[in-house]
């Protein structure tokens, strides 16, 4: 599903992007304080990376702040060349309830939710649609198929390009490719997340679903840059991911120093290599980079250009074997809501 090395294209309906997308969640909530004047240099220094033939994929959620980070989207578009912004793709996901307190208390999937969600995005990003719109996580009070058949009447009323789903199980793909076209799945998958190995990924490829997958340096645990005696800062959610407790942690941090060893003898960074390996499954997969700075935003674009031997891979696979990591992906309260876990 490849047009050339600059893109990948998300699934057989979706569009063309850049190999890498930049997830911006990171710049507005869940770790701590960000830099504002950082956030929007980084996402001005990925539109300057990518180059003509591709478009750049900026991934947010309207909940990402109570709107915060789709409003830090819109400023960088607006403050950015007029031909960056023609090449800026925005993927957006609705349909989580927050407290003013910054809480979660569930999903809303209703097709009058959609219109109204969709209606906020567009007025906070400054734009007349919306390129990938999903919601990002299953209502289980609401069919898949009338979540979805809403996003699609707001293509057809040209609100929305295309229609993305987010942490969904096998089945629910199929349903929801059933009612309309399906651009990309996006979901959690990295060297330590490889739950979608055995169902979903072959799944959306049957259905040509492109895969946008988050998570792939594991939230930094598995980025070469946390240290096992690092104190995480107030509000930063990792303070609470099974990942980053305890003996889990130390134990996850020794999957990191066997793979640092095989990064270190091709000369390249941990992340370079975990990044690369999430690259090297497939030309339908596009890593989503959390990067929040322009340091770490550069040396995610340097995995591009690492290659990946069988010999490499094979070494990867001893040092970080799938089913390796100690700990859930997030708090048992959090999985309990991943239809992609059922």
């Amino acid at each position: 599903m490849t047009t050339n090395e600059n893109t990948r294209t998300l699934g057989s309906t979706g569009p063309s992007v850049f190999p890498l997308g930049l997830g911006c969640m990171g710049m507005s909530a869940l770790y701590g304080e960000a830099d504002r004047t950082e956030s929007l240099a980084t996402i001005h220094a990925y539109l300057d990376a990518v180059p003509d033939s591709a478009s750049a994929l900026l991934d947010t959620g309207d909940f990402y702040g109570m709107g915060h980070n789709e409003m830090l989207i819109g400023e960088a578009l607006r403050t950015a060349p007029a031909a960056a912004r023609e090449q800026a793709l925005i993927s957006v996901k609705f349909g989580a309830l927050r407290t003013v307190e910054g809480g979660f208390t569930g999903y809303d999937g209703r097709p009058e939710a959609v219109k109204n969600f969709l209606a906020y995005s567009l007025q906070r990003l400054g734009r007349d649609h919306i390129d990938v719109y999903r919601i990002a996580r299953v209502d289980p009070s609401v069919p898949i198929e009338e979540t979805v058949g809403a996003i699609a009447e707001a293509v057809e009323a040209g609100h929305v390009r295309h229609i993305g789903l987010s942490e969904v199980g096998a089945d629910t793909l199929r349903r929801a490719a059933a009612v309309a076209p399906i651009s990309d799945l996006q979901i959690e998958y990295s060297l330590i997340s490889r739950g979608i190995e055995a169902e979903i990924l072959p799944t959306a490829r049957e259905l040509g679903i492109g895969i946008t997958a988050y998570g792939v340096l594991s939230r930094g645990l598995i980025s070469g840059h946390f240290s096992r005696d690092r104190e995480l800062a107030p509000g930063d959610f990792r303070g609470m991911s099974p990942r980053f407790q305890g003996e889990n942690l130390q134990r996850n941090l020794d999957l990191v120093d066997a793979l640092r060893k095989i990064a270190q003898d091709k000369g390249v960074s941990v992340a370079q290599t975990a990044i690369a390996w999430v690259l090297s499954r497939g030309e339908d997969i596009v890593p989503l980079v959390g990067a929040r700075r322009r340091d770490r935003l550069a040396e995610a674009l340097g995995a591009m250009a690492v290659e990946l031997t069988e010999a490499d891979l094979a070494a990867i696979e001893e040092a970080v074997p799938a089913g390796a990591a100690a700990g859930e992906r997030y708090p048992a309260a959090q999985m309990a809501h991943l239809d992609s876990e059922h």
